[in-house]
């Protein structure tokens, strides 16, 4: 009998982990992901996994997002040493943004030991140092996407496009117990259809047990069209008044969408007069290997850079700035008005884009657009829900700067096309709701009876699954 285990991301957006385990696999993760919102250090202080470390065999990531693989280095820290099975972007990217994390925390860890030894308390002890990025590094199988490989003897895996972002997949695992086939499908984070730089995702019709995420569980998108057209009336406006924009955007994926859509803008001639600082070293690393996979992606979608010497990064959007020292990123202070400013994190939770709050969201005439979900807990769901006052660096801030919110350039699937996907799966699978606040995954789950008869539960944090 295998069983399915929910650690993390059930009934709640960050921290995805699911364990499995039966007789084929061993035991296997699926993602190990880190809560987000936070300070960095009680993020990972209170982070302790539901089982020992060093007696799982194996880990299969759906992709590189943090709430999916932000824990890995832990895991590795803690006595990990079986082999970590992704799609070969994936590899590149965690390089980037797991060492960006552990860096993070390790800064942060330094300041809060400071603290403590003036206070005369015992220094935290690291739960990660930055050694365990190359150990997980070390550990990565990197695999093509539609290509079955054998992870075990009775075990086989099929990483499939989820369209989420650069190496995302929907993993496919089919194992043979007890002489009975069992096809468990994970759906990682689904991407929407139709989205510039991602292919659509694939959709599978065979299974056993299927775990879909629900991040957008309870409604759809904004059409990009009229995305686009709010777009250009924010930035219409906040030009006229004399403003800057800022744009809190995660390094991977909704800040290349976002690139390419300026461009674009650019080429209309709305764009002329507006400068673009793209500032977060991490996203322009991100980016230039987004350049480097472009031939892989959806090159209808994204024509212009599918021919001449167009990238991201180049000639698209010719009045980018990349702001990669701290320096250049302080200067962009020095700016009145006419910037748009592009940092992480994508929900405020750490990075540059806090500095810049600090310095210009206290001014009225600025602008700040939310591109993305934003969790329950971080910052930028504050400032979405409508807070007056924030705390940053230990100051109080009143928040005056306009708050937007962006609904067409979300990463994820609608309520539409989760319905559509989970629909193509014949011989009514066992299917599990994960990835989503509970009101999101409630609403779909009652849509998916109502138009579907497709019954499908929500497991509970910690809940066991047999199949």
């Amino acid at each position: 009998m295998a069983t399915i285990k929910f650690i993390g991301a059930a009934q709640e957006v960050t921290g995805s982990c699911h364990f499995l385990e039966s007789s084929a696999t061993g035991k296997v993760l699926l993602d190990c992901g880190m809560h987000q919102g936070g300070d960095a250090v009680d993020r990972l202080q209170h982070e302790s996994f539901q089982f020992d470390p060093q007696q799982i065999d194996a880990v299969i990531l759906s992709h590189a997002h943090i709430d999916h693989s932000g824990l890995l280095p832990k895991l590795v820290h803690d006595g990990f040493k079986g082999p970590i099975y992704c799609t070969e972007a994936t590899a590149e990217l965690l390089d980037i943004m797991l060492n960006d994390s552990t860096n993070l925390y390790q800064r942060d860890l330094e300041k809060e030991n400071l603290r403590r030894a003036r206070k005369g308390k015992k220094p935290l002890k690291p739960q990660v140092v930055p050694g365990d990025v190359a150990k997980v590094l070390k550990l990565c199988k990197p695999q093509p996407y539609n290509k079955q490989f054998a992870f075990t003897d009775d075990a086989t895996v099929i990483f499939h496009d989820a369209g989420h972002i650069l190496g995302s997949a929907i993993v496919e695992i089919i194992l043979q117990e007890k002489q009975q086939r069992k096809t468990l499908v994970f759906s990682g984070d689904l991407g929407k259809k139709n989205t510039v730089l991602m292919n659509d995702p694939v959709t599978l019709t065979q299974a056993d047990v299927v775990l879909m995420e629900g991040t957008y569980g309870n409604r759809d998108h904004r059409s990009l069209d009229n995305t686009i057209d709010q777009l250009r009336d924010i930035l219409q406006e906040t030009w006229e008044e004399g403003g800057n924009v800022f744009i809190p955007a995660f390094a991977v994926g909704r800040t290349q969408e976002l690139l390419f859509y300026l461009g674009r803008l650019h080429h209309e001639g709305v764009l002329d007069n507006w400068h673009v600082y793209l500032d977060s070293p991490m996203a322009i690393q991100v980016t230039r290997i987004y350049d480097r996979w472009l031939h892989t992606l959806d090159c209808e979608g994204i024509k212009p850079l599918c021919s001449g010497d167009q990238t991201l990064l180049g000639k698209f959007l010719p009045k980018l700035h990349l702001t990669i020292t701290p320096e250049e990123s302080m200067a962009i202070n020095n700016i009145k008005s006419g910037a748009i400013i592009i940092a992480g994190s994508g929900m405020c939770t750490g990075g540059r884009i806090r500095h810049h709050f600090k310095q210009r969201i206290w001014n009225k005439l600025n602008r700040i657009i939310f591109v993305g979900f934003q969790a329950y807990g971080t910052l930028g769901r504050i400032l979405v829900d409508g807070v007056k006052h924030i705390r940053l660096f230990g100051e109080e801030y009143v928040v005056k700067a306009r708050i937007e919110t962006l609904g067409g350039f979300s990463a994820h699937a609608g309520q539409t096309e989760l319905v559509e996907w989970i629909s193509q799966f014949k011989g009514n699978p066992h299917i599990m709701l994960v990835h989503g606040e509970p009101e999101s995954l409630d609403v779909l789950s009652q849509k998916l009876w109502d138009e579907k008869g497709i019954q499908a539960d929500i497991p509970q944090r910690g809940q066991s699954v047999a199949f």
